[in-house]
């Protein structure tokens, strides 16, 4: 099993999307932050590699596609209490954040989401403990 992720993600001001993720409550990695990229601790094994574009663009021969018109992935965090996940949609819409949809309610699960500066779209979704299990499960 794997043991850490760590999401890679192009930026356009280093600076600004560092800001914008501190802002949410989330910390830098100094290790591996530089000129070039900042490592964001989103939770004990998730970090986002925030890269200027051409750094990026150093590890692929594809065109990068623009996170503020295009999405390539959805990207989804667990949270523990709907009161979580509000808060970070109020701290992401403070920083400076946009908000692409309006909550959504589902049998056992409240979801909420944001977009960075940058346009990319991070899902906050909290599963309460007695939630039926997702449709077409087996028990």
């Amino acid at each position: 099993m794997h043991q850490q992720i760590f999401v890679n993600l192009p930026v356009a001001d280093l600076p600004r999307a560092k800001t914008f993720y501190i802002a949410l409550g989330f910390e830098t990695v100094p290790a591996y932050t530089n000129d070039d990229a900042a490592c964001i601790k989103l939770g004990d094994t998730i970090f986002a590699m925030l890269l200027v574009k051409p750094f990026f663009q150093s590890f692929t021969d594809k065109a990068l596609a623009d996170p503020a018109t295009h999405l390539q992935t959805l990207l989804c965090l667990s949270c523990a209490s709907r009161d979580e996940v509000d808060a970070l949609v109020v701290k992401a819409r403070a920083a400076g954040g946009a908000i692409p949809r309006a909550p959504q309610e589902y049998p056992g699960m409240y979801g909420h989401s944001f977009a960075d500066p940058d346009g990319h779209t991070w899902e906050l979704m909290y599963v309460a403990p007695d939630a039926p299990p997702p449709h077409g499960s087996e028990s």
